[in-house]
């Protein structure tokens, strides 16, 4: 770490940051003799599957946008293999801001969210990021107590054929709120403005419709069912290009949607340690069930 730092820098501060998944993550106040300070972020993965493919990917993403209209950190060091630390570890640099989940300005956020998901599938690196990867199957599925069967059997019917040809484009592979930062004035939420997009680890090439489903099936877990239906809507106002067939933008929303059938446990639990209480497990599950059935409901 210490032979990153600049001459005569130290740290002087650490601070856990909350609201991960798969990684811990430290702010690093830096100090300097001159009495000034930076802070850097240490993003670390403790006894986690692939965590070295999935820095190097982080790593690749994190260069590729140096310098792009992409708000995202400025990558400082990697060492996936854990040769100089104790476990797989990135530095960055520290973005102003921070994820905003709560419910209060979510109609001026998710215009921003579906913009700057525009502007990051219209990067063309020169050198492509590996192809995405699904793992959700219809044997995978996890259908929550109560739900509505026929929907989820429909549902399960949509991802049982072989994926929609289409046209790649660069992905985050996890856009949604929890990896976006907002810096909204107090009492302003109209005013809110992205300052940063984190967590490039799945940095991916593939169809935009991909991306637009992993956000709006969050959204629909976080807000309520009628946000998903509505990204998909506002990815499109924003100038975003959809898949062309009804058929194939629904395979896209579904997959997704039942990929999370799998991590409900995991996804809400930061989303309550960032102050949604009531978004216990089974509360998402019923939203989920909810986004699902209206999935099979919509009109073409």
């Amino acid at each position: 770490m210490s032979r990153h730092l600049q001459a005569g820098e130290r740290i002087v501060r650490t601070e856990a940051l909350h609201g991960g998944i798969t990684a811990e993550m430290w702010r690093l106040t830096i100090g300097a003799r001159d009495g000034g300070a930076r802070d850097l972020v240490l993003r670390t993965f403790v006894n986690v599957e692939h965590a070295e493919d999935w820095l190097d990917r982080e790593a690749g993403a994190l260069t590729l946008l140096t310098g792009s209209a992409v708000p995202a950190p400025g990558l400082v060091a990697v060492d996936p293999a854990a040769a100089h630390c104790e476990y797989p570890s990135l530095l960055m640099t520290h973005l102003a801001g921070r994820p905003v989940l709560v419910d209060e300005g979510l109609e001026t956020r998710v215009p921003l969210l579906a913009r700057q998901l525009v502007a990051i599938h219209a990067l063309r690196p020169a050198v492509r990021p590996r192809a995405y990867v699904a793992l959700t199957t219809a044997g995978t599925v996890v259908v929550p107590k109560g739900a509505h069967a026929a929907a989820w059997a429909a549902a399960i019917d949509v991802i049982r054929g072989p994926a929609p040809r289409s046209e790649g484009r660069f992905l985050h592979r996890d856009f949604q709120p929890g990896n976006v930062l907002f810096d909204v004035p107090p009492a302003q939420p109209a005013g809110a403005r992205i300052t940063g997009v984190v967590d490039w680890a799945a940095a991916s090439w593939g169809p935009a419709d991909l991306d637009v489903a992993h956000c709006a099936a969050n959204l629909a877990l976080l807000h309520g069912p009628a946000w998903g239906l509505r990204f998909p809507e506002a990815y499109e106002e924003a100038g975003g290009v959809r898949a062309a067939a009804a058929s194939e933008r629904l395979y896209w929303l579904v997959r997704d949607a039942l990929a999370l059938s799998e991590e409900v446990r995991s996804v809400s639990r930061p989303w309550r340690e960032a102050g949604r209480a009531a978004l216990t497990t089974r509360a998402v599950e019923e939203r989920l069930d909810a986004y699902v059935t209206a999935l099979m409901d919509a009109p073409g």
